[in-house]
């Protein structure tokens, strides 16, 4: 897939800040040093269409909006502006000074999901190899955490969706848990829409009827935190309907016996006790989404954001796997992203307890791999650290001093008070951002760092698309990038090498640390993701042995590479295509020859031998280009048992010495697929380079399990950490709104969108306000055991009666997570978010 958009020469195409979309879009430098946001219509996601985020995302690049020197806490107490050698000698000594007193696990990382690749990936390894501690975590943790281990522990491997956002259209039916996306990322909603166009069914699992389900076919509103009671309710009816693939259970899974007992435990009368859904409601529901062939669940932090998290999405796997809803064609398991960079962020190693590629930390292969890369030792890598919260609530006691990167927990952790005393309890505080959050006002150190459209950098989107994202201006004077903090303060501390400042040569190192791993970005580089819009991975790179054999565990694709570059000349527009297929006994053989003058000398050709046919093909090619890159690209496929065998070379010089000629070769089923290929460059750098085409869609012919099957989870219903009582009668469950984001740090600061959504607010059903005696707009009192929030009421038939909400980007005292509640999922340590016991009053002049 090309980048066609239209540009003018000033243009650049890259991607919004914003969601995990990671929607496309192009910048032109306008005057004052920001720039001018316009449609790209070239990437497929979005197809053009932003939000008013997306919008309005250059705003934040003005000088008034942001920070542009680095601040120092002087002696009374006030930050001033230093200059940046003082500001990184400062941050320098006082780690040193921590770790020379308390060791180096006084000292603490806390990373964020909006982070690029390149910087999770440094900052991951700045906190294990410069620092030496294992207290690094992010506020990704606080984001699909208990999806990524649900889908872990389902399918060997964790991606957002195993299937890209078009696929959705094209289904039967999806259920929708826990998610809005109308207002988390608007532009996604086209999907849903187009779905219901070609005859779909969408069914929006949420307590509150939110403008994506004002769209559904079928709402189901339970109460907050009986997510997995609904989930099990269904697979119970799904059971007794008769109604499970048998088959696919039989030759795809293991553990449905277990999980089957425990989910004919919830029969639907006691769901409807537990959930307030009616038997009927649950009945449809499942109607609706066995009755098409294929179907997907797609969840959010709805059913992910609360202590038994990992287990409530296991359960919807459960429904999926037992439908046989799970690695086929259209159908499966997703979950829906929401940082901007929430997939990538918690795959290369600023997660507490991971390394690149997504390996664990504890296994001793991934550990002596990665230190390899490094440079060294791998019995001096620290082990697993705290999660997130665990983190924040150990500042000031066993975590002395503290260096933030791209997060704001002030305003963001659960139980924001005692988090914020937590910081300010710290013996020291440093923290990177664009702007002065409000955990940037508490710090010691404040760095003014790069923004979105001043770098170069990857990002993971939802689908599991690596992006390239573009530089399109300058930053202003003072203003650094998060790759120069980390190199600058790593020299201090005495690690010269290793901290490079070019984002491109640390996504080499990336590739590199990442190969082998469930999240192998090896055979990707910003070429590829410049010239295809984006490539999915695992990506695998091929080996560099002739005839050598890569199998993707993750899709059961065979994979083999030949590769070289060469000569020629620029020679006319022409290219040669040739398809030769094989059939029964027969066989084709084709040969041909092509050469172009755009940059690129190509020679596709493709073979295909089907049932017990043979396709023999045999091609050579050259060109050469200004660019210096003269390529050759061939592909076979054998199905069943057919055989498929390309020989193919190249030759040839460029300008930069680098040539390519690129083979594929797949076989499938009990297929055979050989494939030779040699090159060679005259200056001496031929160079291997992977044809792997990335995998847009996982686990189709087999999951990324050892055995190759999924595993269904034994999962039962079981109360949220904190239920009403009389002294606390009301559920909060908190959210986000269309035009703030996050902790609102960037989107607070741009004035068409605080117009739009100016402050926070207390959403309640007309019942409650009934009993309350409050009128629209009056201020509220929502009191949790942790401490008090206040908001004008908002009164709306479209929550329950038993249940309030409240947006969560706002600090002072309309926070809505002072309220919210720590307790923490036993596997994926996600904080209980979606529900606590509140008490709503009334609050008088």
């Amino acid at each position: 897939m090309q980048n066609t958009g239209t540009r003018t020469p000033a243009t650049t195409p890259t991607h919004c800040p914003y969601c995990a979309l990671q929607c496309g879009m192009n910048l032109t430098p306008v005057e004052g040093g920001t720039v001018e946001v316009s449609e790209r219509t070239d990437f497929p996601v979005n197809r053009g269409a932003l939000c008013g985020k997306g919008r309005t995302a250059a705003a934040v690049l003005a000088p008034g909006a942001r920070l542009t020197s680095p601040l120092v806490r002087s002696g009374d107490g006030a930050l001033v502006p230093a200059g940046w050698d003082e500001a990184l000698d400062r941050i320098a000594g006082n780690l040193e000074r921590t770790r020379a007193r308390y060791g180096a696990d006084a000292l603490g990382v806390f990373g964020g999901g909006g982070l690029t690749n390149e910087k999770a990936y440094a900052l991951g390894k700045f906190a294990r190899v410069v620092l030496g501690t294992s207290q690094i975590d992010y506020n990704g943790r606080f984001c699909m955490s208990s999806a990524a281990a649900a889908g872990t522990r389902a399918f060997g491997l964790d991606r957002g969706l195993p299937f890209p956002l078009e696929d959705v259209p094209r289904t039967g039916c999806v259920i929708l848990v826990g998610s809005n996306p109308a207002e988390t990322m608007p532009p996604s909603l086209r999907y849903f829409t187009e779905l219901r166009e070609n005859g779909g069914t969408l069914i929006v699992v949420d307590p509150r009827r939110t403008k994506t389900a004002e769209q559904a076919d079928l709402h189901l509103a339970p109460r907050p935190g009986t997510d997995l009671a609904l989930a099990l309710g269904m697979l119970h009816l799904v059971v007794a309907e008769g109604r499970v693939d048998e088959a696919y259970v039989e030759e795809r899974t293991s553990g449905w016996e277990e999980a089957r007992a425990a989910a004919m435990a919830h029969w639907p009368e006691y769901v409807e006790r537990i959930t307030g859904v009616s038997v009927p409601e649950l009945r449809e529901a499942v109607r609706l989404f066995c009755a098409p062939e294929a179907a997907m669940v797609l969840t959010a932090r709805g059913p992910e954001q609360q202590a038994k998290g990992t287990d409530t999405v296991g359960a919807w796997i459960n429904l999926c796997l037992a439908t046989g809803r799970a690695g086929r064609p259209l159908s499966g398991y997703g979950c829906l992203t929401g940082q901007g960079n929430g997939q990538g962020g918690r795959e290369h190693g600023q997660k507490a307890d991971q390394l690149p590629g997504y390996r664990k930390l504890t296994d001793p292969a991934a550990r002596r791999h990665v230190a390899e890369v490094w440079g060294v030792d791998p019995d001096a890598l620290p082990g697993p650290g705290r999660s997130a919260y665990e983190l924040l609530d150990a500042l000031g006691t066993d975590v002395r001093s503290l260096l933030v990167m791209g997060s704001n927990p002030v305003v963001s952790a659960p139980r924001a008070a005692h988090v914020e005393g937590r910081l300010r309890s710290l013996d020291f505080l440093a923290v990177c951002d664009v702007v002065l959050s409000e955990t940037a006002e508490l710090a010691d150190v404040v760095l003014p760092v790069t923004q979105w459209a001043e770098e170069t950098g990857t990002t993971t989107s939802l689908e599991g698309r690596v992006l390239l994202r573009r530089r399109a201006i300058t930053p202003p004077d003072g203003v650094r990038g998060d790759l120069e903090v980390l190199h600058g303060l790593a020299g201090r501390l005495g690690v010269e090498k290793g901290f490079p400042t070019d984002p491109e040569e640390v996504f080499e190192e990336l590739r590199r640390a990442s190969a082998g791993g469930p999240a192998d970005y090896s055979g990707i580089d910003y070429r590829r993701l410049a010239e295809e819009n984006g490539v999915f991975w695992p990506c695998p790179a091929q080996p560099a042995a002739d005839d050598t054999h890569t199998a993707d565990p993750g899709t059961g694709t065979d994979t083999r590479t030949g590769t070289g570059t060469g000569s020629g000349s620029d020679s006319g527009r022409d290219m040669s295509t040739e398809t030769g297929t094989g059939s029964a006994s027969g066989m084709s053989t084709d040969t041909g020859s092509g050469s172009t003058d755009a940059g690129i000398g190509r020679d596709p050709r493709t073979a295909t031998g089907t049932g017990s046919g043979m396709s023999t093909e045999t091609g050579s090619g050259s060109g050469s280009t200004d660019a210096g890159i003269g390529r050759v690209t061939r592909t076979a496929t054998g199905t069943g048992s057919g055989m498929s065998t390309e020989t193919g070379s190249g030759s040839g010089s460029t300008d930069t010495g680098i040539g390519r000629v690129t083979r594929t070769a797949t076989g499938t089923g009990s297929g055979m697929s050989t494939e030779t290929g040699s090159g060679s460059s005259d200056a001496g750098a031929g160079l291997r380079v992977a044809p792997h085409p990335g995998t847009p869609r996982l686990f189709l012919d087999r999951f990324a399990t050892d055995d190759g099957r999924a595993r269904f989870a034994p999962v039962t219903h079981r109360p949220s950490a904190e239920e009403p009582d009389d002294e606390y009668p009301v559920l909060l469950t908190t959210g986000r709104v269309v035009s703030q984001y996050q902790s609102g740090a960037q989107t607070r600061r741009v004035a068409e969108l605080n117009a739009a959504a100016p402050g926070p607010f207390v959403e309640l059903h007309p019942r409650l306000a009934a009993r309350l005696g409050a009128a629209d707009g009056d201020p509220l009192a929502v009191v949790s055991r942790r401490g008090r929030a206040v908001a004008p009421a908002r009164i709306t038939t479209g929550i329950r009666p038993d249940t309030v909400f409240m947006p969560f980007h706002w600090p002072g005292e309309g926070r809505a997570n002072t309220l919210t509640n720590p307790a923490l999922d036993p596997t994926s340590r996600m904080p209980e978010f979606k529900v606590c016991a509140v008490r709503v009053e009334t609050v008088t002049s």
